[in-house]
């Protein structure tokens, strides 16, 4: 049974560690990504 809640904790342990990675990295992008349309496109920021 020890073996059952090591795995659950490392498979949970990693699935929280994959999403802040996506979370950390997305945010700046999408940040990046509204900037540039505005300036290049002329695309509010909102939309």
């Amino acid at each position: 049974m020890n073996i059952v809640i090591l795995l659950v904790a490392i498979v949970g342990g990693a699935a929280g560690l994959l999403s802040t990675i996506y979370l950390t990295l997305s945010l700046p992008a999408i940040i990046i990504w509204k900037i540039y349309r505005k300036i290049h496109l002329g695309i509010p920021i909102t939309k």
